[in-house]
């Protein structure tokens, strides 16, 4: 059964990161924003040292080996531990928690469908000296939310058994600096078989320094600044036959594609973190700009004797709890292995949907001081969007709901 109480290994690491979010991301949070594509090398190489020390913020969810006999055991919270993490992140900002070495989409990928060398191989790397970078290169021009349509091709060359990738890839997230490091890499999607649609959708992992690989653009964005998004070009890309994830089997079914899919069971929680991070820092900062001009809100009484100002933030509050509970829940399962793709959307859903509500109204409740940039909170404003859109659409998502609940398949219900 879920615990609410937060685990005390999570509440050990809650206090190492919150000094990070407060020390080293506040700080610096405006001038990363301006000075877009700039990389925050002292903020990623002591969180690439600290992560080292904490164990790796690889998604795959701890397993308790690390524990001696003896010693007190706690259920699986890998997951849950990370969530909370990205949370405390994205409230300190979340254009650099974007940074961080490790733990991405990429690696995500590798831990939902790689076979177990491949995650020893590619996910090992983060534990390295050097920080190491992942990404995964999932939209084209032509194909945004509708993976069917995706035309990157991958083709076996039977002569030197490697796979031979074509395609271009747009708004990848992280692709510039998991291209730039040696052992960094990006999780790209292509069809081995056109004619087969999602049956013929499989992830391959390109490493860094791979000819035929490109980042051919950066992306000048609303919000996230301090994060890079980059378009890949990949012409005649050859890389190892086993680096396509999961059994190299090739066989024209949709296991490859629900394979793939499995990533998103994790990773979509892991946005509503973000967006939840987000939203509390928001929500912290107009609680203290209110008591500083002497409102506080009176909590515990009737709603028809609150100002609408109270009646606002109570609201927010109660839309930033709920969020959170959902997260939780879709992490709890993820880490004990039980099937969440309706939680993990619905979770997505959510909190993307109650961080512009809640960053929107604040913004409205301060008026012209939410609107200029003495405050962080117009850059809160445009950060929030992206958790709606990045990992599914909140249209998308909601239609992954609405599959799971009436039992329909995509074909069904589009």
């Amino acid at each position: 059964m879920i615990d609410f109480e937060t685990p005390k290994p999570i509440e050990q690491l809650n206090n190492v990161v919150e000094t990070v979010a407060v020390n080293m991301m506040r700080p610096v949070s405006r001038e990363m924003d301006e000075k877009e594509h700039a990389i925050p090398w002292d903020f990623i190489n002591f969180m690439h040292t600290a992560v080292k020390s904490m164990g790796g913020t690889s998604m795959t969810p701890d397993s308790d080996k690390s524990k001696k006999d003896g010693e007190e055991k706690h259920p699986p919270i890998g997951y849950q531990r990370l969530a909370h993490m990205v949370e405390m992140l994205a409230w300190g900002d979340a254009g650099m928690y974007l940074c961080i070495p490790g733990g991405m989409l990429g690696s995500a990928a590798v831990a939902a469908s790689g076979t177990p060398e491949q995650k020893k191989r590619f996910l090992s790397r983060f534990m390295g000296e050097k920080p190491v970078f992942d990404a995964m290169a999932m939209t084209e021009p032509q194909a945004g939310s509708d993976t069917s349509a995706i035309r990157s091709s991958a083709v076996l060359d039977e002569a030197t058994n490697e796979w031979v990738l074509n395609g271009e890839k747009i708004f990848v997230t992280a692709g510039q600096k998991a291209l730039i490091e040696s052992d960094g890499f990006v999780v790209v999607w292509a069809t081995i078989d056109p004619a087969a649609g999602r049956g013929g959708m499989r992830s391959f992992v390109v490493e860094a320094g791979t000819p035929g690989c490109k980042v051919t653009k950066q992306e000048h964005k609303l919000g996230i600044r301090a994060s890079d998004t980059v378009s890949i070009v990949f012409q005649d890309c050859r890389i190892p036959f086993e680096n396509i994830l999961g059994s190299p089997t090739v066989e024209k079914s949709t296991k490859g594609f629900k394979g793939a899919m499995a990533t998103f069971d994790a990773t979509r929680p892991i946005i509503a973190s973000q967006a939840v991070g987000i939203a509390r820092a928001t929500v912290e900062l107009i609680k203290e700009e209110l008591a500083k001009n002497g409102v506080e809100i009176r909590y515990g009484l009737p709603r028809q004797k609150l100002t609408s100002l109270e009646r606002d933030v109570i609201d927010m509050e109660v839309m930033l709890r709920s969020a959170w509970l959902l997260t939780l829940k879709s992490l709890w399962m993820a880490d004990n292995k039980i099937h969440n793709p309706k939680e993990a959307s619905m979770a997505k859903v959510y909190a993307g949907d109650i961080v512009v509500k809640i960053t929107q109204k604040a913004v409205e409740l301060l008026g012209p001081l939410g609107y200029t940039r003495e405050l962080l909170l117009e850059k809160w404003f445009r950060d929030a969007k992206i958790t709606d859109l990045y990992e599914g659409t909140g249209q998308i998502n909601r239609m992954v709901v609405a599959r799971n609940m009436l039992g329909y398949r995509g074909s069904q219900l589009r």
